[in-house]
Formats: C-alpha cells, sequence, structure tokens
C-alpha cells in the first residue's frame, strides 16, 4: 500500500505545515518589529526556548516516536476497547508526570534561568525579566505535550493533516501578542508569555473533536503499572535523549550565547526560524508520515516493504534538503533584509542574523535526514542506538562550540578585546554567535553518520536500485541553480541600504529564478512526480 498512501500523507502533513511555517515567520516578523534584537527580546526567546525545548523533548520527540510504534501495534493487532483504555492510560500518566515538572519548573523558574541563561544574572533588570516570563511559558509544556498525544493518535489513523495545522494557533496567538496585546501593557515583552501560555490551552482543545470523532476521547486515568504504559516507558526514557540532541545542542548554544554579544539569542533565534520551514515542511512531515509505516512493516515482518518506506522516504528528504541548504546560504541576507529588516530591527541585526544562517544552514541535509533515519530505529522498538550517536554528537557539538568560538574571537577582536578577561572580550564582539552554528552543523553530520553506519549494520535496510542516477540529477539541478543565484547576487549585491519594495521584487526574482532552474533541470534529467509515488 504504502509509498502512495505516505505521498498522499506527506503532502497532507505538508500542506499544513506550509501554513504554520508561513505564519510563524510573519510571527517573527511582528516580534522583530515590535522589539527589535534587544535585551528584553533576548530574555523572552531565552524563556520560550526551554519550555520548547523541553516539548520537543517530551512531545515531539521521546514520547511521540514511543509512542506511535506501541500505539499501532496495539490498533493492527488488539480491540478498540484496548485502544481506548492505553489512550486513557497514557494521558493520565503523561499529564500527572508533566504536571508536576510544569509546577517545579515555575516554582524554581530563577534557578532554571541561572542554568541556562547564565549571562543574565549579572543583569538583574534581565535576569527577573526572563524569570517572570519562564513562569508564563513553562505550563505550555503540560498542554502542547497533551496535544502531542492527540496528534500522535491522529497520525496512525493517518490524519496528517489536523495535527500539522495545529501550531497555527501558537503562531497567531503570538502574532496578536506582538500587535495587539504588547502595546496595552506596562512591559510589552510580558505579552508574548501570555501568548504562549494562551496557544497550549487552545492547541489542545482544537483536537480534542477529532479524537472524539475516532473514539478515542477519554477520561485520563493513572496508569504507570499498565503493561502498555510500562512498554511506551521504557521505550521513551532513551529517546528522552537520543531523539532531540539537535533541541540539546540548541539549549547549549543558548547557554553560551548568554555570554556573548548583546542580540546574540535573538539571531541564533532568526537561523533557527529559517530553518524550521524545509525542516518542518519536510523533515519532520516524512519522519511523521513514515514511522506509522516503517511500524506496521515492522509488526507484519515485511523487510522488503520496511527498505522501501525508507528509501521513500531518503530520496525524497535529499530532493528537499539539499537545494534548501544552497538556497538559504546563498540568499540569508536578501532572505532577512527582506523579511525581518523593519521597525527596530537595524542593518547591523540583519548581518548578524546572516552569519548563524550562512552556517547553520549548512547542516539542513543531516538534519532532516536524520529524522527519517531515527524512524527506522524505533519502528522497531530499538531507543538504544540512537543515544550512542547522540552522545557522541552531543560530545563533538561542545568540543566544536569551544574550537570555534575560540577561532573567530582570535581572527575577529581587537587588540583591546584581547587584553581583558575572556568573558568580557567575548561579550564586546558581535558575530562570534557564527561559531555556535558551525559547531551545530557539522556536529548534526557526525550523528547522521553513526546512524546510518549502525543502520546499515543492523541489515534491515536494503538499498533499491536507481541511487546513481538520483544523485547525478540532484547534484545537476543544485548546481544550475547556485550558477542563477550567483549571478543574480552579482547583480544586485546591496540589500541592507536599498527600499522595502526593492528588496522585495529582487528577493522574488531570485527566488523564482532559482526554484525554476532546479526544478527545470530536474525534471529535464528526467526526474517524474511519479519518482515519488512509488519507489
Amino acid at each position: 500500500m504504502k509509498s502512495p498512501s505516505m505521498f498522499r500523507g506527506l503532502l497532507s502533513f505538508s500542506s499544513m505545515t506550509m501554513v504554520s511555517r508561513v505564519l510563524g515567520l510573519v510571527r517573527d516578523m511582528s516580534i522583530n518589529m515590535q522589539f527589535g534584537a534587544s535585551a528584553a527580546t533576548d530574555a523572552f526567546w531565552v524563556a520560550f526556548r526551554i519550555p520548547n525545548f523541553m516539548r520537543r523533548l517530551f512531545a515531539e520527540g521521546s514520547f511521540s516516536t514511543a509512542f506511535v510504534p506501541v500505539f499501532t501495534e496495539v490498533k493492527e493487532k488488539r480491540t478498540h476497547e484496548d485502544l481506548k483504555v492505553l489512550m486513557s492510560r497514557v494521558s493520565g500518566t503523561l499529564g500527572g508526570v508533566l504536571m508536576i515538572i510544569t509546577a517545579l519548573g515555575v516554582i524554581f523558574a530563577p534557578q532554571v534561568t541561572t542554568l541556562f541563561s547564565p549571562g543574565a544574572v549579572e543583569t538583574p533588570d534581565k535576569f527577573e525579566l526572563t524569570v517572570d516570563l519562564l513562569r508564563l511559558t513553562f505550563p505550555f509544556l503540560l498542554f502542547v505535550s497533551l496535544t502531542a498525544l492527540s496528534g500522535g493518535a491522529l497520525n496512525s489513523f493517518h490524519r496528517f493533516g489536523l495535527p500539522a495545522l495545529t501550531p497555527v494557533i501558537l503562531n497567531l496567538c503570538m502574532i496578536g501578542g506582538a500587535l495587539w496585546l504588547a502595546p496595552r501593557m506596562h512591559t510589552p515583552i510580558m505579552a508574548m508569555g501570555w501568548a504562549i501560555l494562551a496557544a497550549g490551552i487552545l492547541q489542545l482543545l482544537f483536537q480534542l473533536p477529532a479524537l472524539a470523532r475516532l473514539d478515542l476521547l477519554t477520561l485520563p486515568r493513572w496508569g504507570w503499572s499498565h503493561p502498555d504504559v510500562r512498554r511506551i516507558l521504557r521505550l521513551m526514557v532513551p529517546t528522552l535523549f537520543g531523539s532531540s540532541v539537535a533541541q540539546i545542542n540548541l539549549l547549549l548554544d543558548t547557554v553560551i550565547a548568554s555570554l556573548l554579544f548583546v542580540g546574540s539569542q535573538s539571531w541564533l533565534s532568526q537561523a533557527d526560524r529559517f530553518l524550521e520551514l524545509p525542516l518542518g515542511v519536510f523533515g519532520v512531515a516524512l519522519g511523521t508520515v513514515i514511522l506509522p509505516s516503517l511500524s506496521r512493516h515492522h509488526v507484519a515482518t515485511d523487510s522488503a516493504g520496511f527498505s522501501k518506506a525508507l528509501d521513500w522516504g531518503l530520496r525524497t528528504t535529499l530532493i528537499i534538503a539539499v537545494p534548501a541548504m544552497f538556497g538559504l546560504m546563498l540568499l540569508a541576507e536578501p532572505l532577512v533584509a527582506t523579511l525581518f529588516q523593519h521597525g527596530r530591527f537595524t542593518a547591523f541585526d540583519t548581518r548578524m542574523a546572516t552569519l548563524s544562517i550562512s552556517a547553520l544552514s549548512f547542516g539542513l541535509p543531516a538534519f532532516a535526514l536524520v529524522k527519517v533515519v531515527l524512524p527506522a530505529f524505533y519502528a522497531r522498538q530499538d531507543t538504544r542506538t540512537p543515544v550512542r550517536a547522540g552522545v557522541a554528537s552531543l560530545v563533538a557539538n561542545m568540543v566544536l562550540n569551544v574550537i570555534f568560538l575560540l577561532l573567530l574571537f582570535r581572527l575577529w577582536a581587537p587588540a583591546e578585546a584581547r587584553q581583558g578577561s575572556l568573558l568580557d572580550g567575548l561579550a564586546s564582539v558581535p558575530g562570534l554567535h557564527m561559531a555556535l552554528g558551525i559547531a551545530s552543523a557539522i556536529a548534526s553530520y557526525v550523528n547522521l553518520g553513526l546512524l546510518w553506519y549502525w543502520l546499515r549494520k543492523a541489515g534491515v535496510y536494503e538499498r533499491q536500485a536507481g541511487w546513481a542516477r538520483h544523485l547525478v540529477r540532484l547534484a545537476l539541478s543544485c548546481g544550475v541553480m547556485i550558477a542563477v543565484l550567483l549571478v543574480g547576487l552579482w547583480v544586485w549585491p546591496e540589500w541592507t541600504d536599498v527600499s522595502k519594495w526593492t528588496r522585495i521584487w529582487h528577493l522574488a526574482v531570485l527566488v523564482g529564478a532559482g526554484g525554476l532552474a532546479y526544478l527545470g533541470t530536474l525534471f529535464a534529467a528526467g526526474f517524474r512526480m511519479r519518482d515519488l509515488r512509488g519507489v
């Protein structure tokens, strides 16, 4: 069945995610226009990133990858009543644990802030603002994790569209917070904390009717000793780390960025936003769509179907992620200048955000491929192997952070900045946040390389025919696209000092020409849409 149904699921999930990601750009444009890249904005991004990191750990990361294979097995082999009991017990157990974690996060917000933003401790106003924002944003974790439980169940029934559309609510709330609520508040940035709290509640309520239509809406009940819940927990504990290495790396980057030039947190957030568009629309979408299919093939002991499904995911990922990487690296400054350089977001901010986007986008293919390769382990309920790769990647990221940070400091710091303490010097030189992006990108390839090695060693994946032809088409198409974009940037080299409308039409021409060059060459080289429907 499998490739056509996965392709339809991918289109459904991706189209809804695209709406969410486009609104995410509008959201960031609204925040930048209202607040700029300031100490208050840095405080907000830190306060949001901590529960957002835990959300990806408990919701999109370890929980989903542990829950979906078990849920799919119960759905395929047992009664619907068993499925309802599983939903009840899992929601009660997950909700109970997260209520405790949320309460601890709110109570110990000052200590959490000290841990993840040590650079703010020396600035009392910024520290207190971060603590206040964190107390508002932390309950988001509880609501969004229960939303992920609902979304995982819907995905297992091939209802991909609604869960993918749900994040639109978060973006709409944040846009409303920035443009409508902030001007009405004594401390404007606090509006963003209230917006996130409201979004968490609304997202959960949005999915409940769809769950009710599947007759899976049941009262939560504590189920710590339930055998299926115990299986999910056993699978989940290793994946708490293994599936969220990129997010842990990002959180470590947050700690280091708090010691750097004011605005570094915001500039790194811009890079994350641009990567989220291709990653969310295609990387996460492919991983989400492929996991139930791989789980079903594993349950049915269909090794050929397992290999075909994974092969389809790998080829589809490369078709999107590789040109997206080159496009982001070349068009980082035009994109930031056109989308964000308004209000309090200056030309200097544009140049600084460009550095982090150019560096981090180098890792885009690896970030995306990991999203597809990980389900090949989780579908077989192997949660330990990704942890080994994740540990190596995390260590590599920490070591590379220090190496590239010191290297760029040595290259860019003026003589007077090198005379005092190293911490004071790091905080005085703009642009050093680029080192964190480079390190994260390289670490992502370490993670991917190890996962790929252990996947081939396990012997569960057999490469399908046609890979050489696929890679030649991809290389040729990217080469033509790069040439077109370089010509365009040579003709229009200036982006920060030209009018808004000039930026818009220049960027539209570049994106359109680059996209047409890539797709035109791809199809001229023999690619057809049916290649995505069945491999």
